[in-house]
């Protein structure tokens, strides 16, 4: 699977791209027009490779390049099946470079260029020249910030446009010729793993944590406008000549920009075997080019088959495609089909065929967004709390959902969570609400997050880390936890003349928003005057705050007339409020989007007066059938279900928690539910048939508020969309 339901435009664009490979070897449009021709292939199929390259670059490079979380296994085995691909693949093509005499007095050095940059037969070079890349990439991003790896990546690429579609202009100028020359000695082309990879690799990382808020319609425009742009490019410089080789060029850095964002938009589900035929067209495609010149020669059809260019391009791709659906299903989980898409990340065994799961209900998600939108006054945004993961739902998961429903605001409450948004590719704004420790000041530049400022000492500690850190000023209003008093104007306004604070926004927190009695409301209406009155005295001032917030998910539903510029919502976003108390006055309809299931794993009688669990709690006072969950309290169910006061739901019916939750499992009594058995799925939270057990039902009897049973929720509980 790739990393997300919704990447499947992958998959299908790297059919796309081997397609557009056959198209570079085969010439297919040759017979009907030179010109035309070169447009798909010295230019337009010039897109393929980086975009094998990118994919590469978004699925491995991250953790190598935004931070430290990369471990080098992970590389080494992305090498070790690079090169085992590549060693398949020269053996299949070493009898016809014997036929060929390739190897006939070939020397040591000439041995090694035609192994680590040319490739040992002409369309392997990308084998080795990626292994290359992503080494140098690892090399040197674990000791430089992405900006200045990603420049280094375009300067060396820069160098190899004057070696390939820009030669010709160096040609003639004595000393640059000739280290160009010297340089053609050690690689053939400077299309290799040196020039040619890395700018790639690194635009495929930096998509992945910093992918662009432009809407789709501007990002279609920038393809248009760069590949109109890569056209006039390419044909200007093949009709001038210059050209020693047709794989660089200048335009084809925004237009793969451009490309690779539009194809990550696209709503489609993976599809893993077209990783698998994508990847053996490529290897495979130029020996049935030599098969078909091989058949003519027996058959006397060069004419349809050859000479035709268009039906000798057919061709080629059909028999590529029924040999790599032959190998797909003759080697259903090979190595190539992983080469591209493998994570760092460890495999786990998820959703419906693991042990317990929570799912989310995408479709509920939506409704929510949409109905706390509609509360919003204008110019107002959401900025969803993703924090203590996302409420136990799982932070990147909801995050992901909200990019693609336009939410591009987020707060969390440490640096960690705001740099695994990051590293997951979720873009936006990304608030930082709690503590940041000095010496991890530097992630904050690194990752692109805005920090809280505590207090006016903590402003000068932010002041003096050396780097420009975008901050939003936390005010205390009345809460008495974090933020700088509001009166305190003065210490206040000497913020803004702190010169590494780039103040984004200011805000505070309201305290007893849900509160519907008098006392209540006159101080939450306090606590809204206090902050708007500081931050008007400080406008006063000359000091702009810029984007000011104060609303959480009490505070909108509550007061959405003074949600400012962002309504920080946190536990309604997920469809739910503290308290089963506060739905009756919730002024718009909210849908729980969190249900937790488990599978039984056995099930087994008890005989009157026989005891189970530890401390043999429960005593069954009659012949009872028992069925252990997978499922405790190290996924976050509190023990405080235990001994009949919480219960599950199995085949709709209730089945009450007997004895003491286990770490790992618990018990339940199944006596009057028939036929339950291993693998049986219970559901903690949410509807079986017509019952329903609520998270608010989980907290009542746990005696405490939704918020901590949902945020309790364990990480090994995988989060999958519904």
């Amino acid at each position: 699977m790739t990393e997300n339901d919704r990447l499947g435009g992958l998959d299908h664009g790297k059919v796309i791209a081997a397609l557009l490979v056959v198209a570079i070897h085969t010439a297919p449009l040759a017979s009907l027009d030179a010109d035309l021709d070169f447009l798909l292939t010295g230019i337009l199929a010039r897109t393929a490779v980086p975009f094998f390259l990118m994919i590469t670059g978004y699925f491995l490079l991250p953790p190598y390049l935004f931070g430290s979380s990369g471990n080098y296994p992970a590389i080494w085995r992305f090498i070790k099946k690079m090169l085992l691909l590549y060693g398949l693949a020269s053996m299949i093509y070493f009898p016809i470079n014997i036929y060929a005499g390739r190897l006939q007095g070939i020397d040591l050095p000439d041995l090694l260029r035609m192994l680590i940059f040319d490739g040992s037969f002409y369309h392997l070079w990308y084998l080795p020249a990626a292994v290359l890349g992503v080494m140098f990439l690892v090399l040197i991003g674990r000791k430089l910030p992405f900006k200045l790896v990603f420049m280094i990546a375009l300067i060396l690429y820069g160098l190899g446009l004057l070696g390939d579609s820009y030669y010709g202009f160096i040609a003639g100028s004595g000393l640059l010729n000739k280290i160009y020359q010297a340089m053609f000695q050690v690689f053939s082309y400077t299309r290799n793993g040196i020039f040619y990879t890395p700018v790639f690799l690194a635009m495929g990382a930096g998509l992945k944590i910093k992918n662009s808020s432009c809407p789709t319609v501007g990002i279609a425009a920038g393809f248009i406008i760069s590949t109109a742009l890569l056209f006039w490019e390419g044909m200007t410089l093949h009709y001038l000549g210059v050209q020693r080789h047709n794989s660089m060029y200048m335009a084809l850095l925004p237009t793969m920009y451009f490309l690779f964002q539009m194809i990550l938009r696209l709503d489609i589900s993976p599809k893993r075997s077209l990783r698998t035929i994508s990847v053996w067209v490529y290897i495979i495609h130029p020996l049935f080019i030599i098969l078909l010149r091989v058949m003519e020669k027996f058959t006397h059809t060069e004419q349809i088959f050859i000479a035709n260019s268009i039906m000798h391009y057919l061709m080629v791709c059909f028999l590529s495609f029924a040999f790599a659906v032959a190998m797909q299903n003759f080697l259903p989980d090979n190595a190539a089909s992983r080469i591209k898409y493998h994570s760092s990340a460890t495999e786990k065994v998820t959703g419906k065929t693991g042990r317990a799961w929570i799912e989310i209900d995408r479709n509920n998600l939506q409704k929510n967004v949409r109905a706390l939108q509609s509360l919003l006054p204008a110019n107002c945004q959401l900025m969803p709390a993703v924090k203590a993961n996302a409420y136990g739902h799982g932070a990147v998961l909801i995050a992901e959902e909200l990019n693609r429903l336009g939410v591009n605001s987020f707060c969390v409450a440490t640096v960690s969570e705001g740099i695994e948004l990051r590293r997951n590719g979720i873009k936006g704004d990304i608030l930082i609400l709690g503590y940041t420790y000095p010496k991890q000041f530097a992630l904050l530049h690194k990752y692109n997050l805005t920090q809280t400022v505590l207090d006016s000492s903590y402003a000068r500690l932010l002041n003096s880390c050396g780097q420009k850190i975008k901050v939003h000023l936390k005010i205390d209003t009345g809460m008495h936890r974090l933020g700088e008093r509001a009166e305190s104007i003065d210490d206040i306004e000497k913020m803004f003349h702190m010169t590494n604070l780039v103040i984004d926004g200011a805000f505070t927190h309201l305290c007893v928003a849900e509160a519907k009695t008098t006392p209540g409301r006159e101080y939450t209406l306090k606590q809204i005057y206090s902050f708007f009155n500081t931050v008007n005295v400080l406008k006063k001032q000359g000091c702009d705050c810029k984007k000011v917030h104060l609303l959480a998910s009490y505070g909108l539903l509550n007061y959405p007339e003074y949600a400012g510029d962002y309504a920080r919502v946190g536990i309604a976003l997920y469809g739910v409020l503290s308290d089963r108390a506060d739905v009756a006055n919730c002024p718009i309809n909210l849908l729980p989007v969190l249900s937790v299931k488990a599978r039984v794993a056995i099930t087994k009688d008890l005989y009157a007066g026989e005891a189970a669990g530890y401390g043999l709690q429960y005593v069954a006072e009659s012949k009872r059938k028992i069925a252990v969950l997978s499922i405790g309290y190290a996924d976050g169910i509190s023990r405080s279900l235990s001994c009949g006061n919480g219960q599950v739901l199995l085949h709709g019916t209730a089945a009450p928690i007997i004895g003491r939750i286990c770490m790992d499992q618990m018990l339940v009594d199944v006596t009057n539910i028939p036929d339950v058995q291993s693998g049986d799925i219970a559901v903690v939270i949410g509807r079986s048939g017509e019952r329903e057990i609520s998270v608010y039902d989980l907290a009542e009897a746990s005696n405490t508020i939704t918020n901590e049973v949902l945020s309790r929720l364990g990480s090994r509980l995988e989060r999958m969309l519904c």
